[in-house]
């Protein structure tokens, strides 16, 4: 696992500019209103689910959004989803909850997990993401995103994630 020192070493490498951001440790959306409230930008929420078929999904959506989980199957073509298990989490990506990132696709295998990314997000200018732990912020372009993930492997997936009303 690479971790967050490879992270930094390859947004250096890969000359992706961002802004760093150190905070109270946030477990929750709810938790993270008030520092979001300072770190200017799109701030986001990930969903980490698995599918009947055995796959994983890292799925990153707006934090605002109230993601509609019975039309997300399709719309990621995937089968029916449900969260995955904590123990999971740490052996695909090695992080814990509250730490969820799409950047936590550093310390997966190409092919162990489906990295989405909502439409929205990946075209925006400044996208926040945890650097692998839920003490710090990063923010970075969505583009930057999707480069770093295929830089590590990963084919992201781009989509228009569906929200309840």
């Amino acid at each position: 696992m690479r971790g967050e020192a490879g992270l930094l070493a390859d947004l250096e490498t890969l000359a992706i500019p961002f802004a760093a951001y150190e905070h109270v440790a946030v477990f929750t959306v709810a938790e993270s209103d008030e520092v979001n409230a300072a770190i200017p930008g799109a701030h986001t929420k990930n969903l980490f689910l698995k599918d009947n078929g055995g796959a994983y999904w890292l799925v990153t959506v707006p934090g605002e959004a109230r993601v509609d989980l019975k039309a997300l199957p399709a719309a990621i073509g995937s089968k029916r989803v449900s969260f995955g298990k904590a123990e999971d989490m740490e052996r695909l990506l090695g992080i814990k909850p509250g730490s969820v990132t799409p950047l936590a696709a550093i310390n997966a295998a190409p092919g162990s997990i489906a990295v989405v990314i909502d439409a929205g997000l990946a075209a925006a200018g400044t996208v926040n993401v945890h650097p692998l732990r839920n003490t710090g912020t990063l923010g970075l372009a969505g583009a930057a995103i999707l480069d770093l993930l295929r830089h590590w492997g990963h084919e992201p997936l781009v989509a228009a994630i569906p929200i309840q009303a």
